[in-house]
C-alpha cells in the first residue's frame, strides 16, 4: 500500500531539479496534496494561492502563457467544480500547458462526507474539449503519469486519491497517453478500470478463475483520450464488458466506453460505479460497499453481463 499523494509530490521535485519552466501552486493545502515537498525545494518556484482556486487556475494560465509548465493542485471537489469555468475559458479554450493534479478525488474519502466526495470530476473535465484527463492505479503509476504530462503540450488534469492503494506496477511503470495497459487475458468478460478499481477488478478476476470464468483486466488508466482499440477489441473477443470507476456511472470512463461500445461494436456494458445520488459520511470500505465496488460487486456485475451476452447470442 502506497500513497500516490506521495509519488505526485515527490515526482514533481524531482521534475523541478531537472526543468527550471516547473512551477506548482496551491490552495493552502499544500501537506495534503503533497506539493509541499516541492515548495520546501523551491521555494521560488511555488505559489500558495490561498483559498482561491479560480485565480489559482488563472494564474496558472497566465503562467502557461509566460513559457512556464504550471503544477496546480487542491481538492478535486473544489479544482473541478468551483474552478469550472476558468479552467474551460483560460485553459481548455486556448488549449494551454497546465497540469491539474487534484488529490481527495472519489468516495474513498469516506468521513469528509457528500460536500468532498468528488463523484463527478471525471466527467467534468472529460467534457471539456482538449483535455487530458488521467486516472492512475497506483503509486508507480502515479509517477508515470505526472512525467507523462509534463513532457506532454496541452492541458492535463491528474486525479489521485487520499487513501493508500495497492501496489500494482513496479517503478520501472511508464505510461503513454492514450493507451491502455491489459494487465489479465481473458475470453469469457472484459473488466475496464480505473484508479482503484483496477486492483480490485483483477482480484475479482482471480476469484472467477476459480470458478473455471475468463475475465480480461484492462487498466484504462487514460480516460481521455480513451484507447478506443483496447475497448472494441474486448468488445470483439470477450463479447461483454463491464467498467468499474470510484465515480459517478455519468459522464465518466463508464460513459466513454458505452458511448464507443455502441457505436462501433454494440455488446453489453454493466457499469459499476457510484450510483445517482449523494452519500453520507462513512468509512472508505462501507461506502466502497455500498456502491458495488467491491471485488463481489464486480464479479455480480460480470454475471450479469455473461447473461446479457448470452441472451443476445440465443436471440
Amino acid at each position: 500500500m502506497l500513497s500516490l499523494r506521495d509519488f505526485y509530490g515527490k515526482t514533481v521535485t524531482e521534475l523541478g531539479g531537472k526543468n527550471p519552466d516547473i512551477v506548482v501552486l496551491d490552495c493552502d493545502l499544500s501537506g495534503s496534496t503533497r506539493t509541499s515537498v516541492f515548495a520546501k525545494a523551491f521555494p521560488d518556484r511555488f505559489f500558495n494561492m490561498g483559498v482561491a482556486e479560480q485565480d489559482m487556475m488563472g494564474t496558472a494560465a497566465g503562467l502557461a502563457a509566460g513559457g512556464k509548465i504550471p503544477f496546480a493542485s487542491t481538492f478535486a471537489i473544489f479544482a473541478t467544480g468551483r474552478a469550472w469555468e476558468q479552467i474551460r475559458q483560460s485553459i481548455g479554450y486556448p488549449h494551454a500547458n497546465v497540469k491539474i493534479v487534484a488529490s481527495h478525488g472519489g468516495i474513498t474519502v469516506g468521513p469528509d462526507g457528500p460536500s468532498h466526495q468528488a463523484g463527478e470530476d471525471i466527467s467534468l473535465m472529460r467534457a471539456i474539449s482538449g483535455m487530458t484527463v488521467i486516472v492512475p492505479a497506483d503509486a508507480h503509476e502515479t509517477a508515470a503519469a505526472v512525467r507523462a504530462a509534463a513532457e506532454y503540450d496541452g492541458p492535463v488534469y491528474i486525479r489521485l486519491p487520499r487513501d493508500k492503494f495497492p501496489v500494482i506496477y513496479n517503478e520501472t511503470k511508464t505510461l503513454t497517453i492514450g493507451k491502455a495497459a491489459v494487465l489479465r487475458e481473458g475470453t469469457d468478460v472484459t473488466f475496464i478500470a480505473c484508479g482503484l478499481m483496477t486492483h480490485v477488478a483483477l482480484a475479482a478476476a482471480e476469484e472467477m478463475a476459480k470458478n473455471g470464468q475468463s475475465a480480461r483486466v484492462i487498466d484504462m488508466a487514460t480516460v481521455k483520450p480513451l484507447d478506443t482499440g483496447a475497448v472494441l477489441a474486448a468488445a470483439r473477443e470477450t463479447g461483454a464488458i463491464v467498467t468499474a470507476e470510484e465515480h459517478t456511472i455519468i459522464g465518466g470512463l463508464g460513459s466513454a466506453v458505452a458511448e464507443t461500445v455502441a457505436e462501433n461494436v454494440p455488446v453489453p456494458v454493466v457499469r459499476v460505479g457510484m450510483p445517482d445520488t449523494y452519500f453520507s459520511s462513512g468509512s472508505p470500505e462501507e461506502l466502497l460497499e455500498a456502491c458495488g465496488l467491491t471485488p463481489r460487486g464486480l464479479m455480480d456485475a460480470a454475471r450479469r453481463a455473461m447473461g446479457l451476452k448470452k441472451n443476445a447470442a440465443g436471440r
